[in-house]
């Protein structure tokens, strides 16, 4: 772990630092509601997902859906958390017209998940701790719809009562790039689980963001005492849906918040809502406290008593996680612990290194992997299930490179051949497209001899270095490159080297 970069904001009256805390709302994997037996299937008609129970209709009376609570209690373990023997539903009072109870079945004091802390690598290789202050269950909210007709809003159910796992993060967070690594190591760890798809684009994992901003000192004050008092005023962004939009809209709040200090204001405790066209957050209305909520128990629902056993049976059937899965590919593989977290973040992205490295050179492997096929993807904003290039046609492409059949060079413009032909066969290409490498020392050594003819300073200049002690010196590259460019690329590099030393007197 290294120093922590907290964003910091200069103003005239001092410099700022940014204090953010998460809550991330994750949908649970499971076939049917948390109270219903209703279908939580994404892209259905309308109030086509739709039991009695999720209408508040008189008389009907919600029923625990266990499984939900197991995905519960299985991500628990996977944040190092706490899990609560007991724990209880309320009733958080509000109306919305999505909300057709009037209150949403929630879980307020007694929470089935407690403290825990994760681990979360940043874009510089440095890490992060993050405390989960908990994670309890509710139930989500309809849908309302307001761009149908300009004189009513319609309503969807199909969402409403909906099983989320509401995780709520410490304020421990400095900066937005941090609140962004920190949703996608969540993302990493509930997508390995099973507990949660982590598809942002269907609303699946989403993040209400807070933010607030003090002067420089006093969030280590804070952090001493434990008292809020040292910390500003904050705001809480809702339903943030993209990793890109939580650095936007957390950047956007907390240069809001000190420009408005500055000018001598107050910071309202507000929820605001992030307009992703313009770049901007908005008053969505004041910000409520616990007992404006009214909170008390649901009488509808039994409290939650758990056993050791079957927290225990759970934690036995963990698979291996992210931190297990990065940890091992340092040992296993070699890898730095970099390249490691980069494969191990995402588990199709770490399957496909594991069948690209299958018998091969691991550190190859990966840098094909991580560099050139992820910079391909990232480029044209594909995800991996879109990628051209398969883990058997790259695992192909590094066999080639590696029993000297082609260039590393030679192997980048095979490489944009797989991605633009269907299906095709690295092998089959060298063959067809003549690029099998030059191995023939003679013909190597023909280009050499010419080239060292043509440039007798650069050989001068490359015996000179060598007399001063340079074991490999600079103006060598030099030759190396122009022998790579006579033949095309085609030239065995090691073989083009050793000759040149050997001609070089080297």
């Amino acid at each position: 772990m290294s120093d922590r970069k907290p964003l910091i904001i200069s103003g005239v009256t001092g410099d700022w630092e940014v204090v953010m805390g998460l809550e991330v709302h994750a949908q649970i994997t499971s076939n049917s509601k948390l109270f219903s037996g209703a279908s939580t299937h994404f892209g259905a008609d309308p109030n086509c997902n739709v039991a009695l129970v999720d209408t508040a209709l008189p008389g009907m009376l919600p029923v625990i859906n266990e499984f939900c609570v197991e995905q519960a209690v299985r991500t628990g373990l996977g944040l190092n958390a706490q899990i609560n023997l007991y724990s209880r539903f309320d009733r958080k009072n509000y109306f919305y017209p999505d909300l057709p109870q009037g209150y949403q079945i929630s879980q307020f004091q007694y929470p089935i998940v407690g403290e825990g802390e994760i681990e979360v690598e940043l874009e510089d290789g440095s890490t992060i701790m993050v405390g989960i202050e908990r994670l309890h269950m509710e139930q989500d909210a309809g849908k309302s719809i307001h761009d149908l007709d300009p004189n009513s809003t319609y309503v969807d159910l199909n969402r409403s009562g909906v099983a989320l796992m509401e995780i709520v993060s410490k304020p421990d967070i400095r900066s937005p790039k941090e609140a962004a690594a920190y949703v996608k190591k969540l993302r990493s760890i509930v997508v390995a689980l099973g507990t949660c798809n982590g598809v942002m684009a269907e609303g699946n994992l989403r993040a209400d963001v807070n933010v607030s901003v003090c002067k420089v000192g006093q969030y280590a004050k804070f952090q001493e005492t434990g008292d809020f008092s040292h910390l500003g005023t904050r705001c809480e962004i809702k339903n943030v849906n993209s990793f890109r939009f939580i650095e936007q809209a957390a950047e956007y709040e907390a240069r809001r918040q000190v420009e408005i200090l500055e000018d001598g204001g107050m910071i309202d405790q507000q929820t605001r809502l992030f307009d992703a066209e313009t770049g901007v957050t908005r008053s969505m209305r004041s910000k409520e406290d616990a007992h404006d909520y009214r909170y008390f128990p649901d009488p509808d629902l039994l409290p939650l008593q758990l056993t050791q056993e079957y927290v225990d049976k759970i934690k036995a059937s963990l698979p291996e996680l992210p931190d297990q899965k990065k940890a091992r590919f340092v040992n296993e593989y070699g890898l730095k612990p970099y390249d490691a977290g980069v494969l191990s973040a995402e588990s199709d992205k770490a399957a496909f290194f594991e069948e690209v490295a299958k018998g091969r050179d691991a550190k190859m492997a990966a840098n094909w992997v991580t560099q050139e096929l992820f910079g391909y993807l990232n480029k044209f904003d594909l995800e991996l299930a879109d990628s051209p290039v398969s883990a058997k046609q790259l695992g192909g492409l590094i066999d080639l490179i590696a029993n000297d059949t082609i260039s590393g060079k030679i192997a980048k413009d095979v490489f944009q051949k797989l991605i633009e032909e269907d299906d095709a066969d690295p092998a089959a290409i060298v063959e067809r497209d003549g690029l099998k490498q030059v191995t023939d020392t003679g013909a190597i050594e023909k280009v050499v001899d010419e080239i060292i003819a043509g440039n007798p300073e650069q050989v001068e200049q490359v015996k000179a270095q060598f007399a001063e002690g340079h074991k490999k010196p600079k103006a060598l590259g030099w030759f190396v490159g122009q022998a790579m460019k006579l033949s095309g690329g085609k030239a065995n590099p090691k073989a083009v080297n050793d000759i040149l030393k050997d001609k070089l007197g080297l």
